[in-house]
């Protein structure tokens, strides 16, 4: 089989961990690149072995004879650049978050049903190992039916000098971190009928809040409190790790500092190291970010191969949108939210 030919558009900072991870895989071959910032899209093109380079994403599909785009762009442009490859009936992936609102992500994702092109979102944080890990033991029963969760993301990790946008961005927290949150929520307990959420804005020197708090009520019973914050000064800054404490009616699973993954019973508790595979191309402040890129391009490969049904589509990852929006209805009306 040949690899299926891949087309990159947009080639900032993040770009250079996604083409790195795509160069793990077998299958699929990135073939071309291009940002409006032709530099940009060069010196992507010369650390990679790329010869297609384009400033035009038009002319990129026009040209090239592609089976996938990555989009890879701020969100300003995700439905420009998603539309116009499913125009030309490429089937394309999206960095989150998909939109720039609900009813833009609810647009893309109609576009592209009604194309006849599968749309993925690169949702990757779902794909880190110890994520996986915990998961794996919550669906072992070895805590029995869990009822209450708290999922903690709390650093005071400057985001924003790899990523300068972050800090004129008008909706930061629940955008950015809360889309990989949110949905973590949703990989673990399902899906949620209700929420509550409160907002912070603690740094003077960024347009949108830095910190969030969102108390999920899951339709398996379980209530699930999601914390996210840059705003942190803390004894310990744990950038990047997740902490997750999930307890049921027979024990307790607790994903805690220097990823220790700690199950605990009546009759004593087992801890087990699950630190993720570091990858020698990845940033050492991303690195646990950067493995689980791997596994999910593997995820989306796999679907444009044929073999499964990819768990991040566009449609799927519209559920997480509603609970990033809903969030920021319900800071704003201090109310809950019923979906």
């Amino acid at each position: 089989m040949q690899p299926l030919q891949l087309g990159i558009i947009g080639c900032g900072f993040w770009a250079h961990y996604q083409v790195a991870a795509w160069r793990e895989l077998a299958g699929v071959e990135v073939v071309a690149v291009c940002d409006k910032d032709l530099n940009k899209a060069k010196n992507l093109a010369t650390k990679f072995g790329i010869t297609k380079v384009y400033q035009d994403a038009v002319n990129l599909l026009q040209n090239e004879q592609l089976d996938v785009i990555d989009v890879i762009t701020n969100v300003e442009t995700h439905r420009l650049f998603v539309e116009t490859a499913a125009r030309h009936g490429i089937p394309v992936i999206c960095q989150k978050p998909m939109g720039q609102n609900l009813e833009e992500a609810r647009a893309m994702v109609n576009f592209c049903k009604q194309q006849g092109v599968k749309f993925f979102v690169h949702e990757n944080f779902r794909w880190q190992d110890q994520l996986r890990q915990v998961k794996d033991a919550l669906d072992s029963g070895v805590i029995g039916k869990p009822f209450k969760a708290r999922i903690t993301f709390c650093s005071a990790f400057e985001v924003y000098k790899n990523q300068p946008f972050l800090a004129e961005t008008e909706h930061f927290v629940l955008t950015d971190i809360g889309s990989h949150f949110l949905d973590e929520a949703r990989f673990l307990f399902g899906e949620a009928e209700s929420l509550y959420c409160q907002t912070h804005s603690v740094n003077p020197h960024i347009k949108g809040e830095d910190a969030a708090e969102v108390f999920l009520k899951m339709k398996n019973g379980v209530s699930c409190w999601v914390e996210m914050s840059y705003a942190s000064v803390l004894e310990r800054d744990s950038f990047p790790e997740t902490h997750i404490l999930i307890e049921g009616e027979h024990g307790s699973i607790h994903l805690s500092e220097n990823y220790q993954l700690k199950i605990t019973t009546r009759t004593g508790t087992t801890c087990t190291d699950v630190r993720a595979p570091v990858y020698a191309w990845a940033d050492p402040d991303y690195a646990v970010f950067h493995a689980s890129i791997v596994d999910c391009n593997r995820d989306v490969l796999h679907d444009l191969q044929g073999v499964k049904t990819a768990e991040t589509t566009g449609e799927d990852n519209l559920k997480t949108v509603e609970l990033v929006w809903g969030s920021y209805r319900s800071a704003a009306k201090n109310d809950i939210i019923y979906l």
